[in-house]
C-alpha cells in the first residue's frame, strides 16, 4: 500500500511539474536553442556533448521558471479560463509558495548551467526570464502591445544556441533572433484568435486591434511576409557565417508561401478553424525551417 501510494504521489508530482513548466513548450524552445547551437559550431568535430546537455537542461530550466512564475502571477486569472483552470496553482493542487520555490530553483540551476557555457548565454537567459515575467505577463491585461514585448524573450532561444556555441553576439545571432521575433506575431495572433473567448474571460488583450477583425488578419499576413523575408536573409551573403544555399533558400521560400497562404485563409474566412490551422502551420514552419538550415549546413 505504501509503495503504491508513493508511486501515485511521485506520478502526481511529475504531472504537476510537467504542467507548471509547460513541458511541451519548453521542449520546443530547447529544440530551437539546440538548432542555433548546431548552426553556430564550425563543424561536427566542434560539437561538445557536455555543452549541448547544459544548453538543453539550462534552457528547459529557464523556460520552466518563466512559466512557473507566470502561473503564480496569473493564478486568479488562470482559474477563469477553461484551458488553464486545471493548472497546478490555479486549481489549488500546488500552493503559490511551492510554485515560487520551484521557479526560483529552476532559475538558479538554469543560470548556473548557462553561465558554465559562457556568461553571455546566462545574461540572455536572465533577460528572457525578466522580460517574460516582469513586463510581458503584467501587460497582457492592459494592452495588445504585450505580444510585441513577449516576442523579445520568445525570440531569444534560437539566438541563444548560437551564442552558446560561439560566445559571440553578432550579425548571425541577430539574424536568428530576427527570424524567431517575426514568427511570434502570426503564431500568437492565431492563438489569440481561436482562444479569443477564453482570453476575454481573463481580460487578456492578445490581438493587435483587440478584435477578431479584418485589420488583425491583415497584420497577420504582413508579419508572415516579414517572417519570410527575414528567413531568406542568410541566402544573400550578408549574414556572416550564417549562410544557406540556393536550394535551401528555395525550400525556405516555399515554406514561407505555405505560411502566408494560411494567413491569407484567415483573412478570407476569419474563423476559429482557420486560426487554429495557421497556428499549427506556424509551429511546423519554424521547426522545418530550423531543420532545413541545419541540414543545409552539414550537407554543403
Amino acid at each position: 500500500m505504501n509503495a503504491t501510494a508513493t508511486t501515485f504521489s511521485l506520478k502526481k508530482i511529475a504531472i504537476d511539474f510537467k504542467e507548471i513548466t509547460k513541458a511541451g513548450l519548453a521542449i520546443s524552445v530547447v529544440f530551437s536553442s539546440i538548432a542555433g547551437y548546431l548552426l553556430g559550431v564550425v563543424d561536427f568535430q566542434d560539437l561538445k556533448v557536455s555543452t549541448l546537455l547544459m544548453l538543453a537542461i539550462g534552457g528547459y530550466c529557464m523556460v520552466g521558471a518563466s512559466n512557473a512564475f507566470n502561473q503564480v502571477i496569473e493564478k486568479d486569472l488562470d482559474a477563469l479560463m477553461d484551458r488553464t483552470k486545471n493548472r497546478p496553482v490555479a486549481s489549488g493542487r500546488m500552493s503559490p509558495n511551492h510554485a515560487l520555490f520551484v521557479a526560483s530553483l529552476l532559475t538558479i540551476i538554469g543560470l548556473i548551467l548557462l553561465y558554465l557555457i559562457n556568461p553571455k548565454s546566462a545574461m540572455f537567459g536572465a533577460i528572457s526570464i525578466f522580460l517574460y515575467t516582469s513586463i510581458y505577463t503584467p501587460l497582457k491585461v492592459h494592452t495588445p502591445l504585450s505580444v510585441f514585448v513577449g516576442a523579445f524573450p520568445g525570440a531569444i532561444p534560437f539566438m541563444l544556441g548560437w551564442v552558446a556555441a560561439t560566445d559571440h553576439f553578432g550579425i548571425e545571432a541577430g539574424t536568428l533572433f530576427l527570424i524567431q521575433f517575426f514568427w511570434q506575431f502570426p503564431h500568437f495572433w492565431a492563438i489569440g484568435w481561436f482562444l479569443y473567448d477564453d482570453y476575454e474571460k481573463a481580460g487578456f488583450f492578445m490581438l493587435p486591434t483587440g478584435k477578431k477583425d479584418t485589420s488583425t488578419a491583415l497584420q497577420t499576413i504582413l508579419y508572415s511576409i516579414w517572417l519570410l523575408v527575414a528567413s531568406l536573409l542568410p541566402s544573400l551573403g550578408y549574414t556572416g557565417r550564417l549562410f544557406i544555399s540556393p536550394i535551401a533558400a528555395g525550400i525556405v521560400f516555399l515554406l514561407g508561401l505555405w505560411m502566408i497562404y494560411y494567413a491569407v485563409k484567415l483573412y478570407q474566412l476569419r474563423t476559429t478553424k482557420a486560426a487554429r490551422t495557421l497556428m499549427l502551420v506556424s509551429v511546423s514552419y519554424i521547426t522545418l525551417l530550423q531543420i532545413v538550415y541545419i541540414t543545409d549546413k552539414f550537407l554543403r
